[in-house]
């Protein structure tokens, strides 16, 4: 008697076995997926917080979160909308860290007798030049560069994101909307002007 209900038990556990490490096996690759997929994004989003914070360590911290909640929140949906999730927690966590500083500032302007903090120059974002290039096409490089942060960081916020996403990232009108929380019309519109005002403002280093 004790025999007969002792092996369907052991039987059971037996052909289980397989499933719980095939299991195993499908979590290890998503979470190897999601570590390449992270990798691989890390230092465009780094670039593009960069730009919109105009502060290294203040970017780093924005990635990193962003990382974070993505690996936490969406690493179980399919990897084809990891992309427009992820650059939708960054742009949130933009914004939200735009906010703090300015409702810093206001405190500090406040303490102050209304002097408020010096605006940081942005920083440079990091060539893209090769290493072989001669020395004048890394100075003309780099100039262009400079000059294109410096007129992107001047953009609307709105203006500047989808410009970022569409160019840097490459993402398409519908993901981009997906990543601003915001209609495909909005994204063509904030897309067209910032081009306009770019063009505009960058002159000779407009290619």
């Amino acid at each position: 008697m004790t025999a007969s209900v002792t092996l369907p038990r052991v039987g059971c556990f037996e052909a289980d076995r397989p499933a719980r490490a095939l299991a195993r096996e499908e979590h290890l690759d998503s979470t190897r997926e999601l570590e390449a997929f992270l990798k691989d994004v890390e230092r465009r989003a780094l670039r593009i917080a960069e730009i919109a914070l105009r502060n290294t360590e203040d970017a780093l911290d924005v990635v990193q979160e962003s990382m974070i909640q993505l690996a936490r929140s969406y690493g179980a949906r399919p990897s084809s909308e990891w992309k427009p999730l992820f650059y939708r927690i960054l742009q949130n966590r933009i914004r939200d860290w735009q906010r703090r500083r300015r409702t810093r500032s206001r405190v500090f302007a406040w303490w102050t007798g209304g002097i408020a903090e010096d605006d940081e120059a942005p920083d440079a974002i990091e060539s893209t030049a090769t290493s072989d290039a001669g020395p004048d096409a890394r100075l003309e490089h780099s100039e262009a560069m400079a000059s294109l942060e410096a007129a992107l960081a001047q953009l609307p916020g709105r203006q500047q994101q989808a410009f970022l996403l569409r160019t840097i990232e490459g993402l398409d009108v519908a993901a981009t909307a997906a990543a601003m929380g915001c209609s495909e019309g909005s994204v063509k519109t904030h897309y067209f002007r910032a081009l306009q005002t770019l063009r505009a403002r960058l002159g000779e280093h407009w290619p």
